[in-house]
């Protein structure tokens, strides 16, 4: 693979490096891995020390927490930086050298200049952003090339103008490293960009933590990349905040955030959360698939008058009267005092489950003026003898009687989320008192035990809103288990008192000399030291949290997700703190956009920031010329991202006959698998043809997957187009272009991702005929 010419330009000139610098810069990594070691010992040492700590009061025990997980996550930052170290120097004319790298390092005498600063610090920018026309005072960028701790090689670029030849660009910095990234075999696992951020790039990373920026970019722009070294930037500028409140990153599906798992670890970050929709419900994790035009339906903002009246529908009455038995008599619950019931409880505006408090009250206060009425009556005809004591006692034994309660629970029922929407989606009935049409319910009907499906996740997130937590019972429980435990902690200081008498009548020592359990610790005290702290990370307590409020939120692949989906989103987010990175003419999902203004001006109006990259640094050139036909036909008014490079290698298209259709695919896998070699191989393919392809290929390649779930380190994978969004293969075969296109009413943008996945190596096949928009390699 090669750079064509006036691609990559050169910045200035490039220097060889001699053996003696070498020598040099393989001494000072040798003194940066020295200081790394002794950083590493040292916290290993403390924290081995503190787990040997026990007991103490309940604040110490939490400092001490505090501090097991502050040398935790040192220990992880450190093993995690321990390939890539250093990877670069920047030298100056009146300076002494600074080098760069994935932490910063100081000596033990920190007075002293940094041995390493940290890529995010605002000292490394120049690293990224120098250029020969705007050197930053920066005279030589220095490239390491490292294997482990050993250095393998030097790339220098002279930036003083004076000693280059003026004809650098300004938007490729580090062309050779750059290069030799891009060339680089796949290896199933996205590899950070922390040498080779570029200065467009940069500018999105280290832009501030508030408001909504949304970063659009074509195939090959490095959205994803960016995305998650802006965590990092964001983590390691604003630390403290984020600590506490996290970050979430959403992908698409779970194959890309295994595809992506490995960058933050490697830029020393390992606090951030990473989910898809499907898990943004805690106890559900959905992965059950369901037609485009029912995901579609079940984001659009139509479902919340939908879950409104379903939920509605749960708040009944009788249709005359209902008799319960209370204390011997009859009571009868008429239809007009639940009504009235449940319009005052409805009017306080308070969500189902807490306002259901509110409907018993008035229910039972009712009830109790009909039980006065026949109990208290005077026999001659005056005012009612019970006084407001009477009724007092009359409600609170009503509201203890389990008939009652029973009958009142039938109309104003407890309810979950997962139950009201289970319900509702199982019973046409239901659906259609809920308001939807004939041909909504044929979309949403399914079998009560079906599994849970991503778009159901905001429509159980919508409900949890619209049911709330009645959360009276939680509390009493929780002081009925505190009193439990310190009436237990009573009875183990009681033991051990009567323990300590026993001791001195044997011995005959004088008790009132030595100090007792009773003297030092009371049971409530005894509790509190024993009390369970709570030791998960951010990203895992906000995992197990619905309510948990994200100090910033990361959105990749940000077109494809509902206006149903956004609305969790952002209540996960009330600060608006947020990154949504995506390419409108990737969209795929029906209820996806094409608009940013459609997704986020119904929360923040126009305080939003668009950036565009404009670079691909992926799709070699001619890779790009097919897909810019395909972006053509999506919408005439965008335009594809510029490459840097060309592959040197022409795609292709073959027809080939229907029922040899399969035969000729495996043929090709082996064939472009071979001129690969360690790369990775994406076999893209419609819906329909996943299962039949994908078991001959499996059957007939070795190592090769199927689906959504393998691992990327296979060496082949037969995927759906949506299941590869965000990824990326050294070569791709894009199989029946022309079903793609039709099997959704996006299907050119789903071909157009298909044809953008490539970093080498284009080839289609086809059976019928080659879509027009491919017309160029026919």
């Amino acid at each position: 693979m090669v750079a064509s010419a006036g691609m990559i330009a050169r910045k200035g000139a490039t220097l060889s490096s001699s053996g003696a610098e070498i020598d040099s810069e393989q001494a000072y990594l040798t003194t940066l891995y020295g200081r790394l070691d002794q950083l590493r010992e040292q916290a290993d040492s403390r924290l081995r020390s503190i787990l040997l700590e026990a007991g103490g009061t309940p604040q110490g025990r939490a400092q001490r927490e505090a501090t097991r997980s502050h040398y935790s996550e040192q220990l992880a930052q450190f093993n995690s930086v321990e390939n890539g170290l250093c990877f670069g120097r920047l030298d100056f004319s009146a300076e002494n050298p600074r080098y760069i790298g994935r932490l910063g390092l100081f000596a033990e005498d920190r007075d002293q200049d940094p041995l390493l600063v940290d890529w995010r610090a605002p000292a490394a920018r120049p690293f990224y952003l120098a250029t020969a026309v705007h050197p930053l005072g920066v005279t030589r960028r220095r490239h390491l090339r490292t294997r482990g701790r050993v250095l393998t090689g030097i790339d220098d670029e002279v930036l003083d103008i004076s000693a280059g030849d003026g004809t650098g660009r300004e938007d490729v910095t580090g062309e050779a490293a750059l290069l030799s990234a891009l060339t680089a075999n796949r290896t199933g696992r996205m590899r950070d960009i922390v040498e080779t951020i570029q200065a467009e790039q940069d500018e999105v990373i280290r832009s501030g933590l508030p408001g909504v920026l949304v970063v659009q970019g074509g195939p090959g722009t490095g959205k994803t990349a960016v995305a998650l070294h802006r965590a990092a930037y964001l983590l390691y500028t604003y630390r403290e905040q984020l600590t506490r409140s996290g970050v979430l990153i959403l992908g698409p599906n779970t194959t890309f955030l295994r595809y992506i798992s490995q960058v933050l670890p490697s830029l020393a970050e390992t606090g951030v959360l990473l989910a898809t929709l499907g898990d943004m419900f805690p106890g559900i994790r959905a992965r059950a698939v369901e037609s485009p035009a029912t995901s579609a339906l079940k984001g659009s903002l139509h479902m919340l008058d939908v879950l409104e009246n379903a939920v509605a529908d749960r708040q009944t009455v009788p249709d005359d009267f209902v008799e319960v038995d209370h204390d011997g008599y009859p009571v009868r619950i008429e239809r007009a005092v639940l009504e009235d019931a449940r319009s005052v409880a409805r009017r306080s505006g308070r969500p189902h489950n807490v306002a259901r408090q509110i409907f018993v009250t008035e229910a039972i206060h009712a009830l109790s003026l009909q039980i006065a009425e026949r109990i208290g009556a005077d026999p001659l005809g005056g005012d009612n003898l019970l006084s407001e004591a009477d009724l007092a006692e009359t409600r609170r034994e009503l509201r203890e009687d389990i008939d009652v309660q029973q009958a009142l629970f039938e109309f104003w029922p407890v309810l979950t989320p997962r139950q009201v929407l289970r319900d509702l989606l199982s019973d046409d009935t239901r659906l259609e008192s809920a308001g939807c049409t004939a041909g909504e319910r044929a979309l949403l009907l399914r079998a009560r035990d079906a599994g849970w499906a991503p778009a159901d996740v905001p429509l159980l997130d919508e409900l949890a809103e619209l049911l709330g937590i009645d959360d009276t019972l939680k509390v009493r429980e929780q002081q009925r288990q505190r009193k439990a435990a310190i009436e237990y902690a009573e009875g183990v200081l009681e033991i051990v008192e009567g323990s300590r008498s026993l001791d001195f009548e044997d011995e005959g020592a004088e008790r009132d000399e030595v100090l007792s359990a009773l003297d030092v610790v009371d049971a409530s005290s005894f509790v509190e030291r024993h009390e369970v702290i709570d030791t998960r990370t951010a990203a895992e307590r906000a995992a197990a949290d619905r309510t948990w409020v994200f100090g910033h939120v990361i959105v990749d692949e940000a077109q494809e997700l509902s206006p149903m989906a956004w609305r969790l989103l952002m209540r996960r987010c009330p600060s608006r703190s947020v990154t949504a990175v995506g390419d409108v003419a990737q969209t795929s999902e029906l209820s996806g956009t094409t608009t940013w203004e459609q997704v986020f001006e119904p929360y923040v109006a126009q305080r939003w920031r668009l950036v565009e990259l404009t670079v691909n640094y992926r799709t070699p050139a001619e890779v790009m010329a097919v897909a810019a036909d395909v972006l053509a036909a999506v919408d005439p008014n965008l335009r594809p991202p510029r490459s840097v490079r060309s592959a040197g290698v022409t795609p292709w298209a073959r027809r080939v006959p229907p029922v040899t259709l399969a035969e000729e695919l495996i043929a090709d896998v082996r064939k472009e698998a071979a001129l690969i070699e360690e790369g990775r191989l994406g076999v893209l393919v419609p819906d329909a043809l996943e299962g039949s392809l994908g078991e001959a290929l499996v059957a007939a390649v070795p190592g090769a997957a199927v689906g959504e779930q393998p691992d990327l380190l296979n060496h082949v994978v037969l995927m759906t187009v949506r299941q590869a969004k965000g990824l990326e293969f050294d070569s791709v075969l894009v199989v029946e272009p022309g079903e793609i296109i039709a099997e959704s009413p996006r299907g050119l943008s789903d071909l157009y991702v298909a044809v953008t996945r490539a970093t080498r190596r284009l080839g289609i096949l086809y059976t019928g005929e080659l879509p027009e928009v491919l017309s160029s390699l026919g």
